[in-house]
């Protein structure tokens, strides 16, 4: 067991996005966390089983696996898969010239599996972004444009009806959290110049759930992640999520998932 959680950096520094065929070598993977990217991974043929922060999904395609930031996964995939993988990086939805991309992706990033129906033109759309990337000189607007339709056809196979109301906030509130986790949502407030009212108002509209509820669901799943995949103490866990008392720690974690982190841990 080692002491942090291994995080991959898939994408060059010199580019933002990355779009190609699943690379058959990997279907068996140790657990790690991305480095400031979302990926996207389709399957239209295979078997196996995908694990996000210890929870296992069969794969059964057709078939959409989305990656956040910070969660923790693997393959265990037992036949040769076919499929494709689209890698966003923070940088590429900063310059997206389109900005209902972002309003698309913030939707996707809510599901971790999609299942979907054999569908040609979806198909087709990772064959024209995966043959767009290959150009020597490569177009934007193409990029976009299809992204753009490739992520409406899969979002019409969710079950998600969210709303857009404040997405642009909720991005901004989901991107601090995943930079800096801290049990105080005036905290968050402050640094999106909001009142605490407000980020509560956007968390209930676009999560269902307070701004506390939202804060306290990041910092949980983060410890779990920590108990599950490292041997780090439950002091050095607390302190790392700006816990000043390790009782009061032990106490929040267990006021929401019903044990407590060493039980939790042994339970695993």
């Amino acid at each position: 067991m080692n002491k942090s959680i291994a995080v991959y950096t898939k994408i060059p520094t010199v580019t933002n996005i990355k779009i190609e065929p699943f690379d058959v070598n990997k279907r068996f993977t140790k657990p790690h966390r991305h480095n400031k990217y979302i990926e996207l991974v389709y399957f239209k043929q295979g078997s196996g089983f995908h694990y996000m922060d210890s929870v296992s999904y069969e794969i059964k395609p057709p078939v959409v696996f989305l990656i956040s930031n910070n969660e923790v996964h693997h393959w265990e995939i037992n036949t040769v898969p076919e499929g494709y993988v689209i890698i966003v990086k923070e940088d590429f939805l900063e310059k997206t010239i389109d900005k209902h991309i972002n309003q698309q992706l913030f939707r996707l990033n809510k599901e971790q599996m999609i299942a979907l129906q054999p569908d040609a033109t979806i198909d087709a759309l990772f064959e024209v972004l995966c043959s767009e990337m290959k150009q020597e000189s490569i177009q934007k607007e193409v990029v976009e444009g299809s992204l753009k339709a490739l992520f409406a056809k899969i979002i019409g196979y969710s079950n998600r009806t969210e709303s857009l109301v404040n997405i642009d906030k909720s991005l901004h509130f989901e991107k601090l959290l995943k930079q800096e986790l801290r049990n105080d949502v005036s905290f968050y407030a402050d640094l999106m110049n909001i009142s605490t009212q407000n980020l509560n108002v956007i968390c209930k509209k676009n999560f269902s759930k307070t701004a506390s509820q939202v804060i306290a669901a990041h910092i949980i799943q983060e410890a779990k992640r920590q108990l599950v995949y490292t041997d780090v103490s439950i002091s050095e866990i607390a302190y790392s999520l700006d816990f000043n008392d390790v009782s009061h720690f032990v106490k929040y974690f267990k006021r929401h998932t019903g044990s407590t982190p060493l039980s939790f841990k042994q339970a695993v």
